[in-house]
């Protein structure tokens, strides 16, 4: 699975929680609310890149649909 901008931080954290030390580091909220509603869309992109980079998680390692 790769994190998507259309995940909220908490799903995120209950599956990696490593992710919270980047949350922590941009300054995002542990909430319900979708990634793409709480990060500048200027930032997503890198935010997304750094979170699935300390997960080890990348398209290369997924397959279409999950």
């Amino acid at each position: 699975m790769v994190i998507q901008s259309n995940m909220s931080p908490i799903a995120i954290v209950e599956v990696w929680s490593e992710a919270e030390e980047v949350f922590s580091k941009y300054n995002i909220p542990i909430s319900r609310h979708a990634l793409e509603t709480l990060v500048k869309t200027e930032s997503l992109p890198s935010l997304l890149q750094e979170l699935n980079s300390i997960v080890g998680s990348s398209s290369e390692t997924c397959i279409e649909g999950g």
